[in-house]
């Protein structure tokens, strides 16, 4: 279940049907025990079991899907950046070395099924009230709620947090939807983009200095969401420099021009390498402003150029 986003973005919904939590920095998993053994699946239904196995001690609940977040913190505050060294993990080694170095915690705030009983169709409150007589094992929590929606916009806010998902106490769970039940109101947008080219340093070094972003639109056409150089330091320039070299393309993929200040120089590839970008708001023209590249994102699909 997805959360459509706050009209406008920086107001969530108020009123005494609503309940607040924390929009909590981090990446989305489906705990889901109901095959026999446990699978940690992100929003592209891959298994992420193998980046988390501080996680494994879930599999001891039986029939049940928890719905929440994987975060991990840096200096008293959820970090993607913190976060990003552990999503793509696949070797069990290297993974239990960043399980110590890197810890993460998995922030619950909803169950799906239970003992094989589907709650998908009970009310939001009495799902909660379900999880709260959970004994869940560490690192695994709940994800607090509040009632006050304004106060916790406010504390978000001054906290340098994400922002605020506001949910209605009698709403089901509606798998796969984005639902008007659940609204996100954020302080700084992010969303997945495609990486459809990049540019060198200018100061001839060679080294990646900035990507140039698409988002599909409504019949699948590639359009451009611009460029974005802050964000490609130290482990994630590194990655995107090592996979972007066999992906080089002759033309651009986009379907409509770009900039010629943006494409001078630009080395155009297939878009196949999908980035998480925070970014302050869009311009008129759909461009993103002041974007900072996050990481690679392997969990998850593009976001659409209609998303705001």
């Amino acid at each position: 279940m997805l959360a459509t986003a706050a009209t406008p973005p920086d107001s969530p919904p108020l009123g005494p049907d609503w309940r607040y939590e924390v929009k909590w920095d981090g990446v989305r998993v489906l705990a889901d025990t109901t095959a026999g053994r446990l699978r940690l699946l992100g929003r592209n239904g891959r298994d992420a079991m193998a980046a988390y196995p501080e996680l494994r001690a879930l599999d001891a609940l039986p029939g049940a899907v928890l719905d929440g977040e994987v975060v991990a913190m840096r200096d008293g505050a959820p970090s993607f950046a913190a976060l990003a060294e552990r999503m793509h993990v696949q070797d069990p080694a290297r993974a239990e070395r960043l399980a110590a170095r890197v810890p993460i915690s998995y922030v619950v705030f909803d169950v799906v099924s239970l003992y094989g009983v589907d709650l998908s169709g009970s009310a939001l409150d009495e799902r909660r009230a379900t999880l709260d007589r959970l004994d869940l094992p560490m690192p695994v929590t709940l994800s607090p709620v509040y009632d006050d929606g304004a106060l916790l916009w406010s504390a978000t806010r001054d906290q340098g947090l994400e922002g605020v998902v506001a949910k209605r106490g009698g709403s089901t769970y509606q798998p796969g939807r984005r639902s008007p039940d659940w609204i996100k109101a954020v302080h700084r947008a992010t969303r997945t983009a495609l990486v459809c080219g990049w540019r060198p340093e200018s100061t001839g070094s060679g080294r990646l200095g900035a990507l140039l972003l698409a988002a599909p639109g409504p019949a699948g056409e590639l359009r451009y969401l611009g460029r974005a150089g802050s964000g490609l330091t130290g482990a994630v320039a590194t990655e995107l420099t090592r996979r972007l070299g066999p992906l080089t393309r002759e033309q651009s993929p986009l379907a409509e021009p770009v900039p010629p200040i943006d494409a001078r120089g630009t080395v155009w590839v297939h878009p196949e390498l999908l980035v998480d970008v925070r970014y302050l708001a869009r311009t008129p023209a759909g461009r993103l402003r002041h974007p900072v590249i996050r990481g690679l994102r392997e969990d998850t699909t593009v976001d659409p150029w209609e998303q705001r």
